[in-house]
């Protein structure tokens, strides 16, 4: 059933590995594609349309003012059918209820009150109970005032509706004295690899059931939701579809957080539709190069034994059939069973404003061997806000774990080197950045650490990073193939470096964006993707001095996606601005 869905006029689809167009847009000529195995150029989205003034024939002014209506082209193309296009993601929906600025609940509590002090002594027990008052009335504005507070052990918000307020970020300073090792406890993996490398923080919003879980398990099996009793079963539906049909729409109402569960079967089919399903997928030995996402491989991961994204309920239309508040981001097909499920215990409405959260400054260590001294993490949780909020000589600075909807604004990581500014990870799905800065480190990398960046990695979908200044890192997209995500209007000085486990497989999926991005330092890494990223779209990238990723390759053969106007910047500067903007 495709009834809500409008359809492409004229439906864009770029060629792979050369970047060169198939079919033409609306009044254009097709190009012809680059011959097998050419480096991928920089070339336009249609015949006769430079990328770089001078190119093909047209020159200066003429050529920015051709190049700036390809961005125009796009999103009109993809306003036609929104969740659908096959290149451009849809981020339109990505933050808190998607796109809404948060409330503020009225004071309730101020952490002074249970004896916090800003005099040096242990506060972390006052903040605790703080924030315990308010959950436990049903929510509310915690106040920190001015001043440093001393904490020796993690603030643990684990209640919907309750917000942690400082007086601002240069005013309100929790000042943490041990990594999460010592003040919470060890969480090693057999190899001595810290998951405090990649998760957790001194302020962790995080449901009291999901820590519990976590703590049982020894931090070594599940991460995410903890889904309850399934609600319906789902019909097959197409990407980009918003009304779909179901068993029964008894257990299921208008506004209902629901988990879509799609299977992820032993033939690697639906990784293979993430992947965009471009032909190399198919080629690709998925038990043996990705055994941490494929079924019955023996290496598969708990969290990725089926797709999870949580969605909305926007209404009930009758006995069989509901409408979402988004797109679907992928089909849904007769082998792959899909259900609504019980989104299980979890929070939302949290938030935390205006404060520091400054570790002790400590050497940091060779890379994954982290003690986990970080700052703020949101795991299992949606539409959840973090603003004017700075962490400070951190491990891992801001984290999304399995989270959906949660937006971060005006937010900054600073001090001594990172491993991770912002990881984003394990199915954490329409999450928003959107004000950030990585300042430049006051102490550098010591030799056998990296620092990463813009993490993103493990089926996660729909995330953006918008309207940044990067003096350190990259956008690293960490392998188990993330999705339709979005880095857009970003300045950097692009020194960081990808990673991710060897067994988990492919480093990107479909519909990867980097639009408007200002490179300061000439290197292209990881940003120009054309040569690596199926169906993706690199638009407006500036300064790069070559085309290359740098990357190793996943997927042969053509990657259907495009590389367009470098050295230009594109008449639309935000993709997530034009796509509101549109809705």
């Amino acid at each position: 059933m495709r009834d809500d869905r409008p359809k492409l006029s004229r439906r864009l689809l770029l060629g792979g590995a050369a970047a060169t167009t198939l079919t033409a847009l609306p009044g254009t000529a097709a190009a012809s594609p680059a011959s097998p195995g050419s480096t991928p150029a920089r070339a336009g989205l249609a015949a006769g349309t430079a990328t770089s003034p001078g190119a093909a024939g047209v020159t200066g002014a003429a050529a920015q003012g051709r190049q700036r209506d390809e961005a125009g082209v796009l999103l009109a193309q993809w306003a036609e059918a929104r969740g659908s296009h096959p290149l451009l993601p849809d981020i339109s929906h990505a933050g808190y209820r998607g796109g809404e600025r948060p409330s503020r609940p009225k004071v309730v509590a101020r952490v002074t009150d249970f004896g916090a002090r800003p005099d040096g002594s242990d506060s972390a027990k006052a903040f605790n109970d703080a924030v315990r008052f308010a959950g436990e009335r049903g929510g509310g504005t915690v106040v920190v005032p001015r001043g440093t507070f001393v904490l020796a052990s993690p603030v643990w918000m684990h209640w919907s509706n309750v917000v942690l307020r400082g007086s601002g970020r240069d005013r309100s300073i929790l000042h943490f004295t041990r990594p999460l090792e010592e003040s919470y406890r060890p969480n090693l993996q057999p190899s001595l690899q810290s998951r405090w490398s990649w998760t957790g923080g001194q302020i962790w919003v995080i449901a009291p059931e999901r820590r519990a879980k976590s703590e049982t398990e020894d931090f070594a099996a599940s991460e995410g939701w903890l889904l309850g009793d399934t609600l319906a079963d789902v019909a097959s539906a197409s990407r980009g579809q918003r009304t779909i049909t179901v068993s029964s729409t008894a257990n299921l109402a208008a506004g209902d957080m629901v988990v879509l569960e799609c299977d992820n079967p032993s033939d690697a089919s639906l990784l293979q539709h993430l992947a965009g399903d471009v032909p190399g997928t198919r080629q690709y030995d998925w038990p043996k190069r990705a055994p941490q996402l494929t079924t019955g491989s023996g290496g598969q991961y708990v969290q990725y034994a089926a797709l999870q994204w949580p969605v909305r309920i926007e209404e009930v239309l009758g006995d069989r059939l509901v409408r979402l508040a988004q797109p679907l981001r992928y089909d849904l097909r007769p082998g792959w069973p899909a259900r609504l499920r019980d989104i299980g215990p979890t929070l939302h409405d949290v938030g935390v404003e205006g404060l520091t959260i400054r570790n002790e400054l400590k050497p940091m260590t060779i890379h994954n061997r982290h003690p986990g001294a970080n700052g703020l993490c949101f795991q299992a949780v949606y539409d959840c806000w973090a603003n004017d909020v700075r962490v400070e000589n951190c491990d891992l600075g801001f984290g999304f774990t399995t989270t959906k909807a949660v937006t971060m604004t005006n937010v900054v990581v600073g001090g001594r080197s990172a491993h991770h500014s912002f990881a984003c990870r394990m199915q954490a799905h329409d999450n928003l950045v959107d004000g950030f800065e990585i300042e430049a480190f006051t102490v550098p990398l010591p030799t056998g650490a990296l620092h990463h960046g813009l993490n993103l990695e493990g089926l996660s979908a729909g995330n953006v990073w918008r309207r940044g200044k990067m003096a350190e890192g990259t956008f690293d997209t960490h392998r188990a193939m993330p999705f339709e995500n979005a880095r857009t209007d970003i300045t950097l000085v692009n020194n960081g470096r990808v990673g991710g486990s060897a067994a988990s497989g492919p480093l990107f999926g479909a519909r990867i964006a980097h639009w408007n991005i200002r490179i300061s330092n000439g290197n292209p890494y990881a940003i120009l993707v054309g040569d690596v990223a199926p169906r993706s779209i690199t638009l407006g990238v500036q300064g790069a001095t070559s085309a290359a990723s740098g990357l190793p390759r996943d997927f042969l053969g053509d990657l259907e996606n495009a590389t367009a106007q470098l050295d230009v910047r594109p008449s639309v500067p935000d993709l997530y601005a034009g796509q509101r903007a549109c809705c």
